[in-house]
This record gives C-alpha cells, sequence and structure tokens, in this order.
C-alpha cells in the first residue's frame, strides 16, 4: 500500500505539472445549475452541455421553474444532449424535491444529493467537490480506465474504484487528482489508440507496452 500511495503521488505530481490548475469542463454559475449540468452530461460531452445550458439557464434559473414544467417541453430543449426523455424526467423530478424537502437549495453532502431522482454518487461528487469545497473523488469512465490502466485500481465498479483511489491519494487532493484523470482520459489516455508518446507518465505508466502508441 505504501508503494501504490507513492506510486499515486508520483502520478498526481506529473498531471498537476501539466495541468496546474485543472477545472471541471462544465459551465456553472451555482450548485444548482452544476447539478442539472451533470445530469444532463450522462453520454454526453461538456462541450454540448454547455451549448444547451446557455440558454436554458436564462430560461430555468431556478429548481421552482423546472420543477413546474412538462416533461414534453423540457425535453425538447434538451434534446441535443441525448436520452432527453429521461432527463427530462430526471429534472423534474429532482427539482421538486429540492422544492419540497430542501427549499430549493441543493444539499451539500453526498449522501443527501444521492437520494435526488437521477443523481448517482458520481454525480453527487462532482457537486459537492466543485461547488461546495468538499474532498471528493468522482468516477466517471476516464477515471474508471486510467486508474485501471495505472494499476491504482483493478475494482469492477465504480464505487469500489473510488474507494481504492481515497485509499491511496491523499484527502487534501481527492478533487484535484480525480479531475486531472479526467482531463488525463479524455484528452490522452483515451480509450481506444491512447496518445501514449505524449503521456507524461509513459515511463512509470504499468500498461505502456500493453496499449497502441
Amino acid at each position: 500500500m505504501v508503494e501504490k500511495k507513492q506510486f499515486a503521488g508520483q502520478v498526481f505530481e506529473r498531471l498537476l505539472a501539466k495541468t496546474p490548475e485543472p477545472k471541471i469542463e462544465l459551465q456553472y454559475s451555482n450548485p444548482f445549475q452544476l447539478l442539472v449540468a451533470t445530469i444532463l452530461a450522462a453520454q454526453c460531452t461538456d462541450l454540448r452541455v454547455n451549448m444547451v445550458t446557455k440558454t436554458f439557464f436564462k430560461e430555468y434559473p431556478t429548481p421552482a421553474k423546472i420543477a413546474r414544467e412538462s416533461q414534453m417541453v423540457i425535453a425538447e430543449k434538451i434534446k441535443s444532449t441525448g436520452f432527453y426523455r429521461n432527463k427530462a424526467n430526471s429534472l423534474i423530478a429532482c427539482c421538486q424535491r429540492l422544492m419540497a424537502d430542501y427549499q430549493g437549495e441543493v444539499p451539500r453532502t453526498v449522501g443527501e444529493l444521492e437520494k435526488l431522482p437521477g443523481v448517482g454518487r458520481k454525480t453527487a461528487s462532482v457537486v459537492v467537490s466543485n461547488a461546495y469545497g468538499v474532498p471528493a473523488i468522482s468516477v466517471d469512465t476516464h477515471v474508471k480506465r486510467v486508474a485501471d490502466r495505472l494499476n491504482l485500481s483493478k475494482a469492477k465498479t465504480p464505487e469500489a474504484t473510488e474507494e481504492e483511489l481515497k485509499a491511496v491519494v491523499a484527502e487534501e487532493n481527492w478533487t484535484v487528482f480525480s479531475q486531472l484523470l479526467v482531463l488525463h482520459g479524455r484528452y490522452v489516455c483515451v480509450a481506444r489508440n491512447p496518445k501514449c508518446k505524449q503521456c507524461t507518465l509513459l515511463d512509470i505508466c504499468p500498461s505502456n507496452e500493453k496499449v497502441t502508441s
């Protein structure tokens, strides 16, 4: 475990040197907007979500407005994000719960957020860490893939991956570390044909001979 912690520290330092201020790419100005954007980002690029929310947030600045809107109207406005009917149902139900149980305020804990319709652990972790500054590791497909290739985790589920990463990364670095892995997985350590020759981790990566450079 000590060796894995040291290795995780190396990974963190190198990725941070390359991207000193890693930021979530979803655009938002408050916790509610981040919650909505993260729900919309499922199976969709952040770029597309940002295009949609640019006008969506002007029309629906509060959970109260979404809570009383029809599914058909919301679905049409978010159609280009994909799975729009399910997402519309989730947004409306989520906002109705926010109004009923939280006076329209977005909860500050992962546990409370996970109780909201349409909100899984990854979404909850993204919200608390980026909107409220609570250390959290959010495991998406990029984090899962990079952690697996680096042998930082071999867990089968995102939840188990999160726990294994938390065990080897200092708590104060959880949020930044997971965001670094997101960006690394999105732009360098991609699913197919990873860009190994561009990778700052190439010489220490245990998978560098198993993937296509």
